[in-house]
């Protein structure tokens, strides 16, 4: 058997004494972290947008000027360009109250679990499924990188 055949490198690794019951909860916290970042990429996605329909609608009115729409132009322009999304608010200030409010501390204390439960090991959980799925002794199923300890 190869070193990368032997299981989890180290940092994956269940710490002595550590419960199934606790892994799993572990885990759970893990997954719903990651939601948590994939609404963050949405968030962002929203905000570049949103942004970038906004410089489109500027060009839109130099163009509606420029063929002679000067009055549409104008009602666009006071209207809708640089326009709040919320009361008082662009994307970007959504993203800061976003991040602030909610994104930090919920990965600060995501961090504080597994540093109170598991050493600070991420992914323990992953790693414990992926033993059990992988095919040992198969070459596209070794535990882990030949340079990961």
């Amino acid at each position: 058997m190869t070193e990368n055949e032997e299981g989890p490198a180290r940092a994956h690794q269940r710490p002595e004494g550590v419960s199934d019951a606790t892994v799993e909860a572990l885990g759970s916290v893990s997954k719903a972290l990651e939601t948590v970042e994939r609404a963050r990429g949405h968030l962002y996605a929203f905000h570049q947008l949103t942004g970038t329909a906004d410089l489109e609608l500027g060009r839109a009115v130099g163009l509606l000027r420029t063929a002679g729409h000067e009055e549409w132009a104008e009602r666009i322009d006071r209207e809708l360009v640089g326009r709040n999304v919320l009361e008082g608010r662009w994307t970007f200030q959504l993203v800061e109250e976003y991040d602030a409010t909610f994104y930090e501390p919920y990965k600060d204390l995501e961090r504080q679990v597994r540093d109170a439960l598991v050493q600070g090991r991420e992914h323990v959980y992953e790693a414990e499924m992926k033993e059990a799925r992988r095919t040992k002794q198969h070459p596209d199923h070794i535990a882990r990188p030949s340079d990961e300890e």
